[in-house]
């Protein structure tokens, strides 16, 4: 779930970030939207990124607690969310590339016409 609490900022009014901007002026039920649109294949790819640069932690047996400052874990996140981005992009790259193959199959060849 997304949650809109992160879009409050400390920041100076004077330096206001004009995507922040943006996204305060959108509707909740937008921003839900829009972070639930990532698939399950993106999901994974993410969380196998993080645990990457998190190293591979033990199994359930232990409990493991990972100690950051606040600027290490905003670039994390800000990492994790790129990704996601690009590979949303690239999922519908790749599912235009699929639709327009299957376009070009179904589609006549003039050549082959015959009256």
């Amino acid at each position: 779930m997304f949650n809109p609490e992160f879009l409050t900022t400390d920041q100076d009014p004077n330096s206001r970030n004009a995507l922040i901007q943006y996204l305060q002026g959108q509707s909740p039920d937008v921003l839900q939207r829009v972070a639930r649109s990532a698939s399950g294949d993106i999901q994974d790819i993410i969380r196998h990124n993080v645990q990457g640069l998190l190293g591979m932690l033990p199994g359930e047996q232990f409990e493991v607690k990972i100690q950051t400052s606040r600027d290490h874990l905003a670039g994390l996140l800000a990492s994790a969310m790129m990704t996601g981005y690009f590979l949303r992009q690239m999922e519908q790259r790749m599912e235009m590339e699929a639709t327009l193959m299957a376009d070009e199959e179904m589609a006549v060849n003039p050549d082959e016409l015959t009256l």
